[in-house]
């Protein structure tokens, strides 16, 4: 069976039930809010966004949103995702959690400067 090929993260996020769709879309506002100039699109088949480079990625799944800052970021996070499953470049946030957006902003603001700094090079 041909997995799915999504045009847009709208595409992407609808694909699932609403319940998911609710913390994709929360995600998703979360990124847009905080870095309005960063260009949203669909890579590796799941929504992402750019700022100078990928700045990240997100995804739904059965019981969990992948969220995948980068290695860097989780290293630099560890300590504060010791409640999560994670793993090289990704954190798995619940379901049946809220999603810790506090944490979240955090992480999204660190990849912001980590990839700014790459234009200063």
């Amino acid at each position: 069976m041909d997995k799915p090929t999504y045009s847009s993260s709208d595409e992407y996020i609808c694909s699932f039930p609403e319940t998911t769709q609710v913390k994709l879309t929360e995600l998703r506002n979360l990124v847009k809010e905080l870095v309005p100039e960063a260009k949203e699109k669909i890579s590796y088949q799941m929504p992402a966004f750019t700022l100078n480079g990928m700045l990240l990625y997100f995804a739904g799944y059965a019981n969990h949103i992948g969220f995948y800052p980068g290695a860097s970021t989780i290293v630099a996070f560890m300590d504060e995702l010791t409640d999560y499953k994670t793993s090289k470049g990704t954190v798995q946030f619940l379901l049946s959690k809220p999603l810790p957006i506090v944490l979240i902003k955090r992480m999204i603001q660190y990849r912001v400067i980590e990839n700014l700094k790459k234009m200063k090079r």
